[in-house]
Parts: structure tokens; C-alpha cells; sequence
């Protein structure tokens, strides 16, 4: 695919890390899926995975983290 920012890379199967922040509340996940861009970095995530990573950054700010840092697993 390719990327839609840069236009000129190829956007490939990796992996990223992704920063969700709301309010007070950050939460880092590492090694996150995604098709990632050979040429600027950008990175595409399918929905499922955003979904997952939206359920459990929900669940970071319900239990009042500040600062949250993740290990994506599937």
C-alpha cells in the first residue's frame, strides 16, 4: 500500500509504538501491529487492534493512571 501522508513509501507489516492521551492520562503500547511506512514512519493499524488498544487505554483511565506504559499482546 501505498503511504497516504508521504506518497511515496510503501507501507509494510511491523510494528509501532502508539501514544493515546486523554485529559491527564498517557498510555504507550510497544510493539503494536501495524503496516508501518518504509519512507516516513507512519503506521496503519487494522480496526481490531484499535479497538483493542482503545478498550485497555479506557481501562488505564478508569483506574486513574497518569502515565501508562504497554506491551502489546495479542
Amino acid at each position: 500500500m501505498t503511504c497516504v501522508i508521504c506518497k511515496h513509501g510503501e507501507a509494510g507489516p511491523s510494528k509501532a509504538t502508539v501514544t493515546l492521551q486523554r485529559g491527564e492520562c498517557t498510555v504507550i503500547f510497544k510493539d503494536v501491529p501495524a503496516d508501518v511506512c518504509d519512507n516516513c514512519g507512519e503506521y496503519y493499524l487494522t480496526q481490531a487492534v484499535t479497538d483493542e488498544l482503545f478498550t485497555r487505554a479506557e481501562a488505564a483511565v478508569k483506574k486513574g493512571a497518569e502515565v501508562e506504559i504497554l506491551r502489546y499482546v495479542a
